[in-house]
């Protein structure tokens, strides 16, 4: 009963919930109609798009406004390599082992014994492999050709990836200090880091992944942001100041773009550039935060 009501005083949650259920119908929505029904969705409030303040608020319109052709190639996780190998140089870098258009075109005798498989067009295809002997083809094959089939646009309209071609790429397996890998994520408006969270605890099974917000000068930010805050802080990283002026370098010209990194011993790796965090469908907690946030992007004309 408590759900009924609650879908009927915000009925957006029920479309909502047919558009994720039915991939192919929602291709014919339009993509402002698509925000404004998720974001009501996920909000409880319309999406102000003539006078956006809040942080979502801003994605959406960037989403619908900002469409600048060469965050097609920044999106591709194996394209995307290259010109970042042009701004900052190939040692920041991740190895590429191969690419490939199909999963049945794999020689999985020629790969090392330990390796990351992932997809270049959407952000769930990543099969980690420590030993290959234990490797499950066949369940690896289903989940990386379950997304190979999926055009990661239409999930929640982030354009970059409509015409991003679907293939395979393997790299070589990395880990840090912590046995894991660590995401150093900094948000950057118009070339300047701002803020930056560190995921914590993606892989392990038990957990729940963590998320820890921090300003420029790495003070822990007092909100929540999808996930909860790890029990015990992380550290700061050793390379901190180099990860922030890489990240400056990357995101010059973008109103606002986020930019990862991990950190090997005393080696920083580029691991992606976001345009959209969460697809801007994802509350902050207490709310000013989507304030404070939105305060930093600065709408182009």
């Amino acid at each position: 009963m408590k759900k009924i009501i609650e879908w009927a005083q915000n009925p957006a949650k029920i479309i909502n919930i047919f558009l994720l259920k039915f991939p192919k119908a929602a291709k014919i929505v339009p993509d402002k109609l698509f925000v404004k029904i998720r974001y009501k969705a996920m909000f409880g409030t319309s999406l102000n798009l003539e006078a956006p303040r809040t942080y979502n608020e801003k994605l959406q319109w960037l989403k619908l406004y900002n469409r600048n052709s060469l965050y097609t190639m920044l999106v591709d996780k194996y394209a995307v390599k290259q010109w970042v190998a042009d701004k900052i140089g190939k040692q920041y870098i991740i190895p590429t082992i191969g690419v490939w258009n199909r999963f049945e075109d794999i020689d999985f005798e020629k790969l090392p014994n330990q390796f990351v498989l992932k997809c270049t067009h959407d952000s769930g295809g990543l099969v980690i492999v420590k030993d290959k002997k234990s490797l499950d083809i066949a369940d690896a094959k289903k989940k990386i050709c379950k997304c190979l089939k999926k055009n990661f646009y239409y999930f929640a309209r982030e354009w970059p990836y409509k015409n991003v071609s679907p293939r395979i790429i393997a790299e070589e397996y990395m880990e840090d200090d912590s046995g894991e890998l660590k995401d150093y994520k900094f948000f950057c408006f118009d070339g300047e880091v701002k803020a930056l969270f560190i995921a914590s605890d993606r892989q392990n099974k038990n957990e729940d992944t963590k998320f820890d917000f921090f300003d420029r000068d790495f003070n822990h930010l007092p909100f929540t942001n999808g996930h909860p805050n790890a029990r015990e802080l992380p550290h700061k990283p050793r390379m901190y100041n180099e990860m922030i002026s890489l990240a400056e370098k990357l995101s010059v010209g973008f109103p606002h773009a986020r930019v990862d990194f991990y950190e090997i011993g005393l080696k920083v790796y580029f691991g992606e550039i976001t345009f959209f965090h969460w697809s801007g469908f994802v509350p902050f907690e207490p709310e000013e935060w989507d304030y404070k946030f939105g305060s930093w992007i600065k709408l182009p004309k």
